[in-house]
């Protein structure tokens, strides 16, 4: 099987051969990938004052970051401070077809017959929490609950032309983010996910797969409470860092039971900052055995954000290589 066909077989649990592979640094990768390109009309700002590092974004919200820290920070000024500005917020304009150019080429040059990923960024709570920055947008749930209805239409429209743009350029795949979860549960009820995404989120999956693409959502925290309606939305793929959150077994047999995969590594949080070579061993293996037939395997990508030496991920990387019988070429 080609590897676009092992990681299809994989999303779809069709007895494929072995997992998906998608590791940097020169190892085994079944998937290609590639976002939109830059937009011709927004430039963007980043300077450093002492030890933090500010920047904004294309929709409009100023961060901040510790300039030898972790490579995303905090919002520290959103866009939309007042909802009578809503009317007036301009969107960022992925309609444009050159944004996808990139990506179609990308796509195009690639020989090894990968499973072509679009990676388009966030996703509806993700963007819209940052435009009106987290703490105000949880009494927007219950004090504003049409503005924000609103504001998750417009974020919406954003991501429908990315999806368009993406199937254009030729993906299989849409991967997009949402962390909605702490170390214990959501940040929201069921209910208000259901009221708030539900209808968004069945949407746009829809639109995807109408256009024959996949959709990979990466997602932090301990969602167990909403798997069930993520999968009925029509998610086929869940990107988990932190799969040890969750009771493992338990995760793979719905995964199982209901046709969907999982793209992860080694546990960032519990697992690889130990540097305990035989925990790091043991846990790939075991992630193997629970989701073999539904399972991409990846390394985290910001390794010194987390703590983590490059050895430590070759590691878990090799351990999977022995038990997968495959070699790098």
């Amino acid at each position: 099987m080609t590897p676009r066909e092992i990681v299809l077989a994989n999303l779809e649990h069709a007895s494929p051969p072995r997992p998906g592979m998608t590791f940097d640094r020169g190892r085994m990768n079944d998937v290609v990938g590639c976002g939109p390109g830059p937009s011709p009309t927004y430039a963007p700002r980043r300077w450093v004052e002492g030890e933090r590092e500010f920047y904004d974004d294309e929709w409009g919200n100023l961060w901040v970051r510790m300039a030898q820290g972790s490579q995303k920070g905090e919002i520290v000024e959103p866009v939309l401070k007042d909802w009578a500005a809503l009317d007036g917020l301009a969107l960022p304009d992925y309609e444009n077809p050159s944004r996808y150019e990139r990506m179609r080429e990308v796509f195009a040059a690639d020989d090894q017959n990968r499973f072509r990923l679009a990676y388009i960024g966030g996703w509806v709570f993700d963007n819209a929490r940052y435009l009106r920055k987290m703490e105000v947008y949880f009494t927007d749930m219950a004090l504003h609950p049409e503005e924000l209805k609103r504001l998750h239409t417009l974020v919406a429209s954003v991501y429908e032309a990315k999806i368009r743009g993406a199937a254009g350029a030729g993906a299989d795949g849409v991967m997009i983010g949402e962390d909605m979860g702490t170390q214990q549960g959501l940040l929201f009820s069921p209910a208000m996910w259901r009221e708030f995404f539900r209808d968004d989120y069945t949407r746009l999956f829809g639109l995807a797969h109408d256009l024959g693409m996949k959709v990979l959502m990466h997602s932090c925290g301990y969602n167990w409470a909403i798997l069930d309606d993520l999968i009925d939305a029509g998610m086929d793929c869940f990107q988990f860092d932190q799969p040890a959150l969750y009771d493992m077994p338990a995760l793979a047999a719905k995964f199982r039971e209901r046709k969907v995969a999982l793209w992860s590594p080694v546990d960032i949080q519990q697992v690889m900052p130990t540097g305990d070579r035989d925990l790091i061993e043991r846990e790939a293996e075991r992630l193997i055995a629970l989701f073999a037939g539904g399972l991409l395997l990846k390394n985290y990508p910001d390794l010194h954000g987390i703590g983590v030496a490059e050895e430590w991920d070759d590691w878990a990387y090799e351990k999977m290589l022995d038990v997968i019988g495959e070699a790098v070429a």
